[in-house]
């Protein structure tokens, strides 16, 4: 079985390097180093990633990603690529679940921040991974804004949210995993439905 997790890491690392650390990502105010120390602190430095959560504990991780992202930007990506084997988020046993959505997306932040970008073709089995956990985000995202919604993702059933769709959401798995992690004006997604509520959902604060 393949690890997509693993997959998109290392495609995210090879992407990182040629576009060197100063490049764009769909992160706002982030660079390529600063999207690179993110992801490694959250690895290496579970304390201080917290703050990701925990709004007291930001300024503390913060500090903590400033202080990785000053490494040399070679090393840097050198540790994204091979992430401790005891990691809470990226042990064998705890990878494939926890960082197929996240490496997935974190690779998409990199491209499509780029002036020319067009959505890669994933394999069935990849596109799978990623719906399994986006029905999770999804639904926890319509419920927090009550909207009642039908997702589909294409080649898969849909899910619904609320008894009668007030939307209809639509799109490939990793479209819609872009979408419901607030990347909506980077992720090629049809809604309909409501117009407003159709602007709601293009326009509100999903993700974490």
């Amino acid at each position: 079985m393949t690890n997509y997790a693993r997959r998109e890491r290392e495609l995210l690392a090879d992407l990182l390097l040629s576009t060197g650390p100063d490049a764009p990502t769909l992160c706002t105010g982030w660079t390529t180093r600063d999207l690179a120390a993110h992801i490694v602190v959250r690895e290496r430095r579970p304390d201080s990633a917290a703050g990701i959560l925990i709004k007291p504990l930001a300024a503390y991780g913060e500090r903590v990603r400033l202080a990785r992202a000053a490494l040399p930007y070679p090393e840097l990506v050198d540790q994204l690529r091979k992430p401790p084997a005891w990691s809470p988020v990226s042990n064998p046993l705890t990878d494939p679940l926890v960082n197929t959505l996240e490496f997935f997306i974190h690779h998409e932040d990199v491209r499509r921040a780029g002036p020319e970008w067009t959505p890669r073709p994933l394999d069935q089995a990849e596109q799978a991974a990623l719906w399994r956990t986006v029905k999770l985000t999804a639904r926890a995202a319509l419920r927090r804004l009550k909207i009642a919604a039908e997702v589909t993702a294409t080649g898969f059933d849909p899910i619904r949210v609320g008894e009668q769709p007030q939307v209809r959401i639509s799109g490939d798995a990793g479209e819609l995993a872009l979408f419901f992690s607030g990347r909506q004006r980077s992720a090629r997604v049809d809604i309909d439905g409501d117009p407003a509520l159709a602007e709601r959902l293009r326009t509100a604060r999903l993700g974490v």
